[in-house]
């Protein structure tokens, strides 16, 4: 028998018994709903990882950095 999400926190807040396969059922549910949390957690990730940029070759002629100047202040 399925029972609304509502009498099944407040069977397991009151102590209620719950059968075998209601429990079966809930873990069921839960490991659906951590299987889609994480597939989605997935997707966002790679959604909103930076693009990959190549590196430009070590020793390159078009590869010079400027050298690194300090304020006065941060010294």
């Amino acid at each position: 028998m399925m029972y609304t999400q509502s009498y099944q926190m407040y069977r397991h807040e009151h102590g209620l018994p719950v059968s075998a396969a209601e429990q079966r059922a809930a873990d069921v549910r839960a490991g659906e709903i951590a299987a889609a949390l994480h597939e989605l957690g997935l997707r966002l990730g790679r959604a909103f990882r930076p693009a990959h940029r190549p590196r430009p070759a070590r020793g390159a002629a078009d590869a010079v950095t400027p050298p690194v100047r300090f304020l006065s202040s941060v010294r």
